[in-house]
């Protein structure tokens, strides 16, 4: 796959901005010799924002930038200025992008919809200037609350194709040559196993100028649930498609257990797959008369609707198309409410993207001057005493002036 440009797996390191420090200023005027605090907030951090493009079809975009990071807020100044907020980073992915955590496998958020906005780490708020801790007791403050760390999390972003129809089947069951003769895509055929190497599109024309999508993935083998083949890292293709087309050739030694081993495999790896719609299609029929086909229906699994057909004659095509339009448009086979997200599966991670090791530039290591971001939390934490923000600001997390925050001497005593 090292020369493909299809990328469906990608590990990056995204980090929000922090917050601006707020100002503890206390305003000077010729005729104003003390005129109280006036110390503006800080600006808050940038956002990494997800969104969905229907341009796009791979994550090779993404293989080249591994690093996403948001700016900074600025800080507050006087005359109660607010300083400027970060920067939002905005990535661009197909629709379909599931994004997991990448050291717990925690399922984070998915983007599925064309033009759809996910906040993938909030920016970190910035910090109240000394005029929000004025009171009849302490008219001039002089200390200002820091800006709240941003977050830093690598994160694992896999693409799941969204089609109609998934094709499932052993190589050389004529899954390329369907997908070729019913639609205009243009897979690669031969004569040999795994002639197909990463998942192909195609847009099936149907009556009254109607269509729906099929997904062609490489062929599973058995064991393909242990890492035998190529089928089972591409399986996460199928996961969102509403309807399954199982695929047997009629030359076979036994149609029913193979249907049983490619059941066995598609549940091994997500139990979703055992409860979606499926057909059954013998292929490579050309050859068989009326008499033949009857006697082989005796053979086949009974809890399935069958067709016969042959790519190469085009048979059956119509009544494979009508079954399947049939069963896409059922209202309980709809995507929405059939798919179920799921922690990532160590079984299912790509060793190569996991183990790439980040270059980190600008990580501070003045981890006593700064309180510490908890990894992925959200929270402030300070290693002395243990404390947390809350969603609020309270007035209580200020009174120690001198460990904490930002202190400023006294303009008259300077």
């Amino acid at each position: 796959m090292a020369e493909s440009n299809f990328i469906d797996y990608v590990k990056i390191l995204c980090r929000s901005g922090k917050g601006g420090a707020g100002s503890a200023h206390l305003h000077r005027a010729k005729y104003v010799p003390k005129g109280g605090p006036d110390g503006g907030d800080g600006g808050r951090g940038g956002h990494i924002l997800l969104k969905g493009n229907r341009n796009l079809w791979t994550l090779i975009h993404l293989k080249y930038t591994r690093h996403i990071f948001a700016t900074d807020g600025q800080a507050g100044g006087e005359n109660q200025l607010t300083g400027r907020n970060g920067q939002d980073r905005t990535i661009e992915v197909p629709c379909g992008t599931a994004v997991y955590d990448a050291d717990t496998g925690q399922f984070l958020c998915d983007v599925t919809e064309h033009g759809q906005v996910v906040r993938l780490l909030k920016g970190g708020r910035g910090g109240l200037g000394n005029q929000h801790f004025k009171t009849p007791t302490r008219q001039t403050p002089r200390f200002a609350q820091p800006g709240e760390p941003g977050i830093e999390r690598a994160v694992i972003m896999e693409l799941k194709l969204l089609a109609d129809v998934g094709l499932v089947g052993f190589p050389n069951a004529g899954k390329s040559t369907l997908l070729s003769v019913i639609s205009a895509a243009k897979p690669k055929i031969a004569n040999y196993p795994f002639t197909t190497l990463e998942p192909n599109l195609g847009i099936v024309g149907y009556r009254d100028q109607q269509s729906f999508v099929m997904a062609d993935i490489p062929g599973i083998i058995e064991g393909a649930s242990e890492g035998r083949g190529l089928g089972l890292r591409f399986l996460r293709h199928i996961e969102r498609n509403a309807v399954l087309l199982f695929m047997i050739p009629v030359d076979s030694d036994n149609i029913a257990h193979e249907y049983d081993v490619l059941s066995h495999e598609l549940a091994t790896f997500n139990p979703d797959l055992v409860a979606k719609p499926r057909v059954l299609a013998i292929t490579k029929c050309d050859m068989l008369d009326d008499e033949l086909i009857e006697q082989l229906r005796s053979e086949l699994p009974r809890d399935i609707d069958t067709v016969f057909i042959s790519s190469v004659a085009q048979q059956g095509l119509t009544e494979l198309k009508d079954l399947l339009w049939r069963t896409i448009n059922d209202e309980r086979n709809r995507i929405p409410e059939t798919l179920t997200h799921r922690d990532l599966d160590e079984r299912h991670r790509e060793r190569a993207e996991d183990e790439f090791i980040f270059d980190t530039p600008g990580t501070t290591t003045e981890a006593d001057e700064t309180p510490r971001q908890a990894r992925g939390s959200g929270k402030m934490i300070d290693d002395n005493n243990h404390r947390q923000w809350s969603d609020e600001y309270w007035e209580s997390d200020f009174e120690d002036e001198n460990k904490d925050f930002q202190v400023v001497s006294d303009p008259d005593d300077a």
